[in-house]
């Protein structure tokens, strides 16, 4: 029902869009930037937010550079005279408003919560570009990782800055069953350090994001038990991919499916 109710979202906000390729597409939103950057044309690009241009947030910062940046608003992309502009996750009602009155179709995906919204939106986003072979290959890589899951899944607490984790049924919960890791579940989405002491899991998927910055958040992370769990793997990962967690993660769960058990 979830992944119908998605479709149905994407299928309403594109809803009689069925027109040549666009020319010049722009992106407001840094989810939707990673999906442009991912299936886009690159000749087709014209616009992503400042947040893609930031080696911190996007392993695609290099690329995203490349184009114009805007600060997530359809006002800061009007100049750049796009015919279909890409966001997530809905916005003011006054964006509607502007893109009518400058003729800009808008394309506004959903917060996807399962494997199967972020394949939806791959297929829809990919046939707005008019780049159906770009998204018929990311979802074959998707698909591969699928049917190659590991028959056995080690216990497993994702952890981020401040003793974050993920919920066992999320998104990400799913992404690291596909490279045989299982999200033990957590009440609050969140670990202790006595969690973590008493009770280790298998294996810690510690995220890297941000791991260079001076935060509360990153304390928390560089505390000795947070560091060195006695019993536990602790298996590093590129935390800017887990931020929307769409097709760019493939190359992620790639890697960790292959490391040495």
């Amino acid at each position: 029902m979830r992944a119908f109710a998605f479709a149905s979202a994407v299928s309403l906000a594109f809803a009689g869009t069925a027109e040549a390729a666009p020319r010049r597409v722009a992106s407001l939103n840094l989810c939707t930037d990673e999906l442009l950057l991912t299936l886009g044309d690159p000749a087709q690009i014209a616009s992503v937010t400042h947040l893609a241009q930031q080696p911190a947030e996007t392993p695609l910062w290099r690329e995203a550079r490349r184009y114009r940046r805007n600060d997530g608003s359809l006002v800061s992309v009007a100049g750049t005279r796009p015919d279909l502009v890409l966001t997530m996750g809905g916005g003011a009602r006054d964006r509607g408003r502007i893109a009518r009155r400058l003729g800009i179709r808008v394309l506004d995906l959903p917060y996807p919560q399962s494997l199967a919204d972020i394949e939806a939106a791959v297929r829809t986003v990919s046939a707005a570009l008019g780049r159906p072979a770009a998204g018929a290959a990311a979802l074959a890589r998707i698909d591969r990782l699928k049917r190659s899951r590991p028959a056995r899944a080690a216990d497993t607490i994702w952890l981020g800055g401040g003793g974050r984790t993920v919920a066992a049924g999320s998104l990400a919960a799913q992404w690291m069953a596909l490279a045989g890791f299982r999200q033990r579940a957590m009440a609050g989405d969140r670990v202790s350090l006595e969690q973590l002491l008493l009770r280790p899991p298998a294996v810690i998927l510690r995220s890297d994001y941000r791991s260079g910055q001076y935060s509360g958040e990153q304390r928390w992370l560089s505390h000795p038990l947070a560091r060195r769990v006695r019993g536990a793997r602790t298996v590093a990962t590129d935390g800017r991919a887990w931020t929307c967690m769409g097709p760019l993660l493939a190359a992620e769960i790639e890697r960790l499916k292959a490391l040495p058990r």
